[in-house]
């Protein structure tokens, strides 16, 4: 379908609002319509939208101009997608009448039946059929009935009519500001309908009380109503009659009657927020319950590989410097203990390049790379009891055995179970085997007891972290390192307390989890450091106060002399997120006299050592490092993941390139090279 975009604003990060216009086969004439795109839209993926019909003399504009900023925030938040339609056709050939409240600029929603507007005036159709088919087919958004609807006035009674007449499952949720509710009981609507359809009875299949007191049952778990109480039109609108309709058919209404308030804008940008939030909330339940179904789906046709051996696709890394090879593999079966899983998503981690690059003293090749993923567990071995078929795992490169024996499980002060790690260091799995052969069956090694840049891969019951199965695999793979390290940092490793100070080199993933945790916990100054300025609008937006580039710093003078300058004594809480010894120094030093710790999360290069002047610590300051941020592996993925399904820790901003098959991992590598990449998705 041809449409051209006629404005485009930014309006966050990478959010955008856009005018686009069409020629619509509903109304015979260009129409235009106003879409706002959060930042983490993808057109490969399922972007729920919210659509907002406006009252009359609205068009496409007014919303986004006087009550776009606060609702574009919201939306933002949410993760979802608005389109703000016109609410008429326009143009010279259109029919109009010099009246406020018909014709041009007050097209009712409804279809007209009567000359002279029965040839444009089509708005219903517009609405429920001709948009959503061309937002589905050009920008994915809505698939899967994935919409809510929401209006203001005659806006309000069109998103209430059009979600009652299509009320089995075509829109998620309804909500309104102060809508005309009965309508053929309103000066508005009569008038109207008299017009558009011939008579105020043909307005009775458009009259929102009439539709809801004609259902059976509730049809949507709550039906959410704005409305002031110094309204001038109130006469008109009718609320009351809605909430006895309601109380009938038992459908939840909720009417926040608000002291004050009158019709207009100022009254809707008061209460937006409260409403997207209320469509967001439910647009991600049902986006989480398809994505359930359609992951499940997979999973049925397991039975038909368990105990054989797979055939499936891999990224090979053949030797160090190398790109990564595109090969057939085969997977054999889990044995006593391990898990065999299906890769559904994997997100590339520094530290697989580090290995690729040649720098890690236990990389061995060839081998199968990859630590951070989301999968399904395809089979089991014997003896495997916390995971069966079809569960959702994050493989964790830091086991968990949990055993009594186990100093380390047993010991809140540290996370780092020692039970495989001389057999994951050398690349074979616990027994001393290898469950990757290529096409001329040579045997692959395994990597940090993963091996993710397969569909296919073999772990340790003891790595798998069950993980709920609302959670997007292709987000649930970032807790399998980075962002859970960076978090970890802060809450476990260091505890940073309310009304810290906190610096933090190097703006990767890891840097801005960081950054992520210590906002959450209070830290009342939060210090970001990087060569690369283009990360410093990210690192705000996730609680940074200042942002300070070495480079700009004036010749002979040292980054940690200039943050110890900017407070006085230097920081709380200091973070090396870069791997880089000397930056590790540098963080060391500007940490606070006294009581300042800095930790190092970065990994060197093999045979480089960190130093300092021992002065440094004598006058107390204390420098520790982490593995995996402190977290048992599962017993805390499964937590963060709740966390995260909870709203308390998005992560979805972390995601910065999405490429689709294993074979594109080396395009994800390229991405990560870039230096605009935090991380790179591959969703096989």
């Amino acid at each position: 379908m041809a449409f051209e975009i006629i404005e485009t604003n930014r309006v966050s990060n990478n959010a955008t609002y856009q005018r686009i216009k069409h020629a619509s086969s509903s109304t015979k004439t260009d129409m235009i319509f106003g879409l706002f795109l959060p930042s983490t839209y993808e057109k490969s993926d399922m972007t729920p939208v919210l659509y907002w019909l406006s009252g009359l003399t609205c068009d496409d504009t007014n919303f986004a101009i006087k009550a776009g900023p606060a609702a574009f925030e919201e939306a933002e938040k949410q993760g979802i997608a608005l389109v703000m339609p016109d609410t008429s056709p326009r143009g010279e050939n259109v029919p109009n009448v010099d009246s406020y409240d018909m014709g041009v600029g007050a097209g009712f929603y409804v279809n007209a039946t009567s000359p002279p507007y029965n040839e444009n005036y089509h708005m219903y159709t517009y609405v429920t059929e001709e948009l959503p088919r061309l937002l589905e087919t050009e920008f994915a958004l809505g698939c899967d009935n994935l919409k809510s609807i929401c209006g203001h006035s005659m806006g309000g009674h069109g998103a209430l009519t059009v979600a009652l007449k299509q009320n089995e499952g075509q829109w998620t949720s309804v909500s309104a500001f102060a809508p005309i509710c009965n309508s053929t009981d309103s000066p508005w609507g009569k008038k109207a309908f008299e017009s558009y359809l011939g008579s105020v009875e043909k307005g009775n299949e458009h009259d929102a009380t009439l539709l809801l007191s004609q259902q059976k049952e509730q049809v949507y778990d709550e039906i959410l109503i704005e409305q002031g109480l110094d309204d001038q039109f109130l006469f008109q609108l009718k609320p009351e009659a809605l909430e006895k309709a309601a109380q009938k058919v038992g459908q939840k209404l909720t009417i926040n009657n608000r002291d004050g308030y009158d019709h207009g804008y100022f009254f809707i940008s008061a209460f937006i927020k409260n409403h997207v939030a209320f469509h967001g909330e439910r647009l991600t339940k049902k986006k989480r319950h398809l994505a359930v179904e359609k992951i499940s789906a997979i999973g049925s046709s397991f039975s038909e590989t368990q105990g054989k051996v797979i055939t499936c696709k891999a990224m090979v890394a053949r030797g160090p410097k190398q790109p990564l090879t595109h090969e057939t593999i085969t997977v054999d079966p889990p044995k006593a203990g391990e898990v065999r899983v299906k890769v559904i998503a994997n997100a590339l981690c520094h530290t697989d390049i580090y290995t690729l690059d040649g720098l890690d003293p236990e990389g061995l090749f060839p081998c199968i790379l990859g630590h951070e993923a989301g999968c399904i567990v395809e089979s089991v071995g014997e003896g495997v009891t916390s995971v069966v078929p079809g569960d959702h795992v994050v493989p964790c490169y830091t086991p968990q055995c949990c055993a009594p024996t186990c100093i380390f499980c047993q010991s809140p002060k540290t996370n780092l179970c020692p039970a495989i790690r001389s057999t994951q260091g050398q690349g074979i799995m616990p027994d001393g085997t290898i469950r990757f052969k290529d096409s001329e069956g040579k045997p692959i090694y395994h990597f940090m007891g993963c091996s993710t840049f397969a569909e296919y891969t073999v772990i340790a019951e003891i790595s798998c972290a069950k993980i709920s199965k609302e959670m997007a695999l292709d987000e649930a793979c970032l807790f399998g390192c980075g962002v859970s390290t960076g978090l970890g940092a802060v809450w476990n490793t260091c505890k940073v307390e309310v009304n810290s100070s906190v610096a933090v080199f190097g703006l990767g993933a890891v840097g801005l989890a960081v950054i992520q945790g210590a906002k959450t916990a209070g830290a009342s100054r939060i210090i970001a450091i990087d060569v690369n300025p283009s990360k410093f609008d990210a690192a705000k937006s996730l609680g940074a106060t200042d942002c300070v580039n070495p480079k700009d710093l004036p010749e002979g003078k040292s980054v940690q002399s200039h943050i110890v300058s900017m407070t006085q004594w230097g920081c709380d809480y200091t973070f090396d997120c870069t791997g880089n010894t000397e930056v590790m120094r540098a963080a060391l030093e500007c940490a606070h006299r006294g009581w300042g710790t800095s930790c190092v999360i970065g990994v060197a290069a093999s045979g480089h050592e960190i130093s300092t002047r021992p002065f440094q610590l004598v006058t107390g300051r204390v420098w520790k490092g982490t593995a995996f941020g402190g977290f048992k592996s599962r017993r805390d993925v499964p937590k963060l993941v709740e966390r995260s399904l909870n709203g308390d820790i998005p992560v979805k901003h972390f995601i910065t390139h999405r490429f689709d098959g294993v074979e594109k991992t080396n395009d994800a590598i390229d991405a990560l090279h870039s230096g605009n990449c935090l991380r790179a998705v591959v969703k096989y």
